[in-house]
């Protein structure tokens, strides 16, 4: 995460339907260029108020990014609440709850009897917004060793020492092929992108192979849609899994401005998100 300075990014209209405001974060699961597939233009004489979405990465400044923005006519389509509700895990899991993995969180690391007693072991540990990098060894808790090593750890690392420590019940997934690396195990989980309430995009969440057949996929994107329902924001991203015992969970939201692509076409998802404003929003393909 980092700190955005509003001067360095890029108004353009897109498709004279929807305002994005883009910056780039050189990564390729996030940047696209949006001008070398669809008409994009930069008025100089725009309204004098506009809804823009974002597209410059995970900042540390968005409430101070909103205000600056604001001042000059330009709301973003999250207003700093609604960006704490699609990111920070205390926010949105009570809307949640049924739906997602019993979880409890803690500004300071409890004791790991306290855990013992309320979630049991193995747990699974993050950072209220994210992990760091997938690591297993930060993640998957199986032992009070494992707890105070990965604490350790949480305390000096540059994307989690900032965050609350939210501490989940481990659920088993569904696992997938993959290589044994230090990150998390794959598993069949999947990203969904929901715009105004629909799916503008939707695949699979791993760099790897796998997919979903179409009885899976209706049942992960009722998931899906539920939880999207129950946020009721404009731009949010839902992953959802499957477990071993084939029910589907919701593992992660997110803001859909901050959030990379994953397997979705970029194209397909913003040609999605141009329709549905243009009214012509119908049975596109989700990936």
């Amino acid at each position: 995460m980092f700190r955005v300075n509003p001067d360095n990014l890029d108004l353009i209209l897109l498709e004279e339907a929807v305002w994005v405001l883009v910056g780039e974060v050189n990564l390729p699961s996030y940047d696209f260029s949006l001008s070398q597939f669809f008409a994009c233009r930069r008025p100089w004489n725009r309204p004098e108020q506009i809804t823009a979405i974002g597209r410059f990465g995970a900042v540390t400044n968005y409430d101070e990014l909103y205000q600056q923005l604001a001042a000059d006519g330009i709301f973003l389509v999250h207003s700093p609440e609604q960006h704490l509700l699609a990111s920070e895990l205390p926010r949105w899991y009570p809307l949640l709850e049924g739906l997602t993995p019993k979880s409890f969180w803690f500004s300071e690391p409890p004791d790991i009897a306290i855990l013992e007693q309320t979630i049991g072991l193995p747990l699974f540990l993050k950072g209220s917004r994210q992990t760091s990098r997938h690591k297993a060894a930060l993640s998957i808790i199986r032992s009070s060793e494992d707890y105070y090593r990965a604490i350790k750890a949480y305390k000096e690392d540059p994307i989690l020492h900032y965050q609350d420590l939210v501490c989940r019940e481990f659920v088993q997934l569904r696992p997938v092929p993959s290589e044994l690396t230090e990150k998390i195990p794959a598993s069949f989980e999947f990203r969904s992108f929901w715009w105004q309430g629909q799916c503008v995009g939707a695949a699979q969440y791993w760099s790897t192979s796998y997919d979903w057949n179409q009885q899976e996929q209706k049942a992960a994107l009722l998931v899906a849609s539920e939880a999207a329902m129950r946020l009721n924001l404009p731009f949010v991203v839902i992953d959802v899994a499957q477990t071993i015992t084939g029910e589907w969970i919701v593992i992660e939201c997110n803001d859909g401005q901050e959030s990379g692509y994953a397997a979705i076409s970029p194209f397909t998802l913003w040609q999605n998100l141009i329709a549905q404003e243009k009214g012509l929003f119908g049975n596109k393909k989700l990936g």
